[in-house]
């Protein structure tokens, strides 16, 4: 017992004035990991230092990264940036209270009671995680409401949710680009769902995105309500604490000075040149020690606590995005990456913990504790003991369960959840995720595989306007795939066009019939537009 109690004080880190503690123990570290690992991490915190400074990280783009600005003006690197940050906070700081005190109202006069969020990625993800983190239910300023996806029966469903309810409805179009497709789907769905209701969108629409972006000229040009900025130089993985994240939290009811003043004390602490008193830095490298720096294991993230039930999505993004990347910084082939997955516990331990326990042994498990339940009292469930007390009791009873079968874990543990913790643990992780990509020579700031899924849609819907124009143009008997592949010089693509196809006929807006005689198999279907 005095050995592992010992062991324990080695691993176990605290930071009084972050509420944040770490427990490295589970992951059965070499004794001198911390010190072997110092030279690397050092390494790291200088690259992030020159990041801070202004250096530029996404040479594809030729942008700096400094989503650190955000929360801390005064380190960017000219005074004119610093002051438009500060103006930014300002004017959503303002813009905000206007909103919550009734004097921005919506066109027929009526206070704001909703916000609908039309964004994808990283410009809807952060804003989700925080809302779900910080909402209050009933007692929520604003009810948040996201479109991030362009499935047109999900984008449905929510705008029947706001149906009599449009009027007081602002309408947050998150788009850094402003040039993304899905966003402007969503968005010509949401003015038709507004014109059907007698109501015109841009007196209710706010636009954030890069100054002089599509979306910014048409927000100015149709006169919507206000626009805010997303620069160039916060990604959108990256975006949480910027006006994408911050303004539906702020509008939810959450206070942004706290989120972004928890930010900046985690930013100062992972500062640290020392890596033993550095969080992030301890992080990452247990993150490099528990996958051999080769995603030889996945990570699992299981937070206690349903406010946090969103945390496993968001890293997903943040960690695979960031450190997923087929060549190193030299361009050498490598195939780097963190597979991320996780749910909540204790829901989990119902689910594939089972696995994790007696299946293979591919993973590392960050398990989340929340040290204050809830703000009110709790009742006890019975003699001794609340539900609160359960839920911590599963946790350490799941990690021992694990640590018995040799799974490693680890254990960060914050004080409470509130506006100031959340910033913390975002800018903990977005140092973390910074730090690894430095130790396995990864860049953490281009996407080109995103790109790529992108280029390929492109030319998904090229291919499908070949087939409808073919099909106007084609007067005799149904064709087959094969025949409309051929006809239209798409024979290589035949696969794509079968699947094309059969979206097509599913749904009648698009006016081609499929026929398919009895015993014939699916593949030997016929198409033609019906005039």
């Amino acid at each position: 017992m005095a050995r592992d109690w010992d062991t324990f004080r080695r691993h176990f880190h605290h930071w009084d004035g972050l509420g944040l503690s770490l427990d490295l123990g589970a992951l059965d570290l070499a004794p001198d990991a911390v010190a072997a690992g110092t030279p690397a991490l050092s390494r790291a915190l200088a690259e992030m230092a020159a990041l801070e400074a202004g250096a530029i990280a996404n040479a594809d783009e030729g942008r700096m990264v400094g989503h650190y600005w955000l929360r801390a003006p005064a380190l960017a690197p000219s005074p004119e940036l610093a002051r438009a940050i500060e103006r930014s906070h300002a004017e959503l700081e303002a813009f905000v209270a206007k909103v919550h005190a009734g004097t921005l109202t919506g066109a027929r006069g009526t206070p704001f009671s909703d916000a609908l969020v039309i964004g994808i990625g990283g410009s809807a993800l952060g804003a989700q995680f925080l809302a779900r983190a910080l909402g209050r239910g009933r007692h929520d300023r604003l009810a948040l409401h996201f479109l991030d996806n362009t499935d047109p029966d999900g984008i449905e469903d929510i705008l029947d949710r706001l149906a009599g309810r449009l009027d007081c409805t602002l309408c947050l179009v998150v788009s850094k680009s402003g040039g993304t497709k899905e966003i402007w789907n969503a968005l010509a769905l949401t003015e038709a769902a507004f014109a059907a209701a007698g109501l015109a969108l841009p007196p209710q629409a706010i636009a954030v995105t890069l100054p002089g972006s599509r979306l910014d000229h048409h927000a100015e040009s149709s006169r919507f309500l206000a626009r805010f900025p997303l620069w160039d130089w916060v990604g959108g993985r990256t975006s949480a604490l910027s006006a994408a994240g911050l303004l539906p939290s702020a509008l939810q009811g959450a206070d942004p000075a706290q989120l972004l003043a928890g930010a900046a004390a985690m930013d100062a602490a992972t500062r640290q040149a020392e890596p033993a008193a550095n969080p992030a830095a301890l992080l990452a490298l247990a993150w490099h020690a528990m996958a051999e720096g080769r995603d030889r294991r996945a990570m699992v993230v299981l937070p206690y606590k349903d406010r946090l039930e969103l945390l496993g999505r968001y890293l997903q993004q943040l960690v695979m995005e960031s450190l997923g990347k087929a060549r190193d910084r030299a361009g050498r082939p490598v195939a780097q990456g963190l597979t991320v997955f996780g749910n909540k516990g204790t829901t989990d331990q119902h689910a594939y913990v089972q696995q994790l326990r007696d299946g293979q042994d591919d993973f590392f498990v960050s398990f989340i504790e929340v040290l204050r339940d809830t703000d009110r009292p709790q009742p006890v469930v019975e003699p001794g003991a609340t539900a609160g007390d359960y839920l911590q009791a599963f946790l350490i009873g799941t990690r021992q369960a694990l640590h018995e079968r040799g799974r490693p874990s680890l254990t960060i543990t914050l004080a409470d959840i509130g506006a100031r913790r959340l910033g913390g643990l975002i800018a903990l992780f977005e140092r973390t995720v910074g730090l690894y990509a430095a130790l396995i020579d990864v860049n953490a700031y281009d996407q080109p595989g995103v790109e790529a899924g992108k280029i390929a849609g492109a030319a998904v819907l090229a291919l499908q306007a070949d087939i409808l124009a073919l099909l106007r143009r084609h007067q005799g008997p149904a064709l087959t795939a094969g025949e409309i592949a051929a006809a239209s010089g798409h024979a290589d693509a035949l696969p794509t066009m079968f699947q094309v196809l059969r979206h097509l006929a599913a749904n009648p807006e698009h006016g081609v019939s499929c026929t398919l005689a009895d015993g014939e198999p699916l593949t030997a279907a016929r198409y033609r537009l019906e005039s």
